[in-house]
């Protein structure tokens, strides 16, 4: 794995002749209860693509570490001070000036790995336009959007909940992402500050402006009772290599 913030232009220009897959990571700053830092979901994106990218020889960008805007039921909404987000279409056009950049370079399969929920059809929005730009010049990319977390194995949640997943959109500084950072980053978990808070309920509607009612006093969307390194480490390690597999299939076995 490489990151390309710390190569000089021409040995990027080199590393490109392999026709590397170049991976962008995309989180957020956003509220993750009292027990972890607001750059979670930004981090953990990071540490998936290095992962990743390290196992297929790939290129990692900075990490886009601002997202769209969060919703209550996914992230605990935009009532906490710390949140800090973008509109749609910032999110839609800085995906979008990317990968005409990257166009530009010479790159050709871009993997969009994304590690906040909210981020997601946004980051479509800028790939699509960024398509559609690059169809009229005659140039192919191939392009991967997806989140992190869609490749856990089913075994494993069964494992780490005992049969009570609650749902990736709660999941939100929860058992998962303590668990993930407790593997990767333990230093930055307050194991002291973990709420004892339960599992959130919503109304089945959206209210505007937002209120957040339903939301939990410690912005924490699910139980993170129970998170440990071990289970932190069960998810990452599968995580990744079905992250691997898939990506093989597409890009590397054709």
């Amino acid at each position: 794995m490489v990151r390309t913030d710390q190569l000089t232009w021409t040995e990027y220009v080199e590393k490109l002749e392999g026709d590397p897959l170049v991976f962008l990571p995309v989180g957020a700053h956003e509220q993750h209860g009292p027990h972890l830092p607001m750059g979670t979901d930004a981090i953990l994106a990071t540490r998936m693509a290095e992962a990743v990218a390290g196992r297929l020889h790939g290129l990692v960008l900075p990490t886009l570490t601002y997202g769209y805007k969060s919703q209550a039921r996914s992230g605990g909404g935009q009532t906490f001070p710390g949140t800090i987000s973008l509109d749609g279409q910032t999110l839609t056009a800085m995906t979008q000036d990317i990968i005409r950049e990257l166009a530009r370079h010479g790159v050709r399969r871009l993997i969009v790995l994304d590690g906040h929920y909210e981020n997601q059809w946004f980051l479509t929005e800028g790939i699509e336009l960024a398509q559609r730009e690059l169809l009229t010049s005659g140039t192919q990319m191939d392009i991967v959007r997806t989140e992190y977390w869609d490749f856990c194995p089913q075994h494993v949640l069964d494992t780490v909940f005992d049969g009570n997943f609650p749902g990736y959109d709660l999941e939100h500084a929860a058992l998962i992402e303590t668990s993930m950072m407790l593997h990767w980053q333990p230093e930055l978990v307050r194991l002291d500050a973990i709420p004892q808070d339960d599992q959130a309920h919503f109304e089945i509607f959206d209210y505007y402006p937002q209120d957040g009612a339903g939301v939990p006093a410690s912005g924490v969307l699910a139980p993170a009772r129970g998170a440990s390194a071990a289970k932190g480490q069960l998810i990452t390690d599968n995580t990744v290599e079905a992250i691997i597999q898939a990506l093989q299939a597409k890009f590397c076995d054709r």
